[in-house]
């Protein structure tokens, strides 16, 4: 009987972490793109050319930091359906590389409305910030053609370290991705 309340008691601590009043869960729609986010934080936003899969593209970024981890999600268009698995690959490489990651997991990630494509991914890794701290991330790639054209998505949960309440943070922000 005693493992059965530890698992109790652990169960509760993970809802605990996912609702505590640091993580103010709010829906947040974008001007730029279709998909709605679920940020526990106000977000900051802003947008900045840059190179995918060798062409620059505008990238528009929303962002916010609660509960000692940073929550954030970036968007860009592409002019061609046929780049898509390319760039995802490409900019899941680059988050890692940056990150200095060594231990990275992969499993499909594709939320309702948006393409399956091999490389849209959920990763879980572990590796250094610039100034050589540690850093943990809960990150997920993934694309959706619609009217405006192709979408591409990026959204991630940085933090100190890989624990419950990462885990059940990332849980929640991943699963509020979502097309009206």
């Amino acid at each position: 009987m005693p493992a059965f309340y530890k698992s109790i008691a652990l169960a509760a601590a993970c809802c605990a972490a996912a609702c505590q009043p640091a993580l103010n869960w709010r829906e947040v729609r974008s001007d730029v793109h279709p998909l709605v986010v679920l940020l526990p934080c106000k977000p900051d936003h802003g947008s900045r050319e840059v190179p995918l899969g060798g062409t620059p593209v505008m990238m528009d970024m929303a962002g916010c930091e609660a509960a000692g981890a940073t929550f954030a999600v970036s968007h860009a268009r592409l002019a061609d359906a046929a780049q898509v698995g390319p760039v995802l690959a490409g900019w899941r490489a680059a988050v890692l590389a940056n990150m200095r990651a060594a231990d990275a997991t992969d499993q499909p990630f594709t939320p309702p409305g948006a393409m399956t494509f091999a490389s849209s991914l959920r990763s879980r890794a572990t590796g250094q910030r610039a100034d050589g701290a540690p850093v943990a991330a809960q990150a997920v790639w993934f694309a959706r053609i619609g009217p405006g054209g192709v979408d591409v998505f990026h959204a991630v949960v940085y933090a100190q370290r890989q624990d419950a309440a990462l885990e059940a943070a990332a849980d929640t922000f991943f699963a509020g991705l979502k097309f009206p």
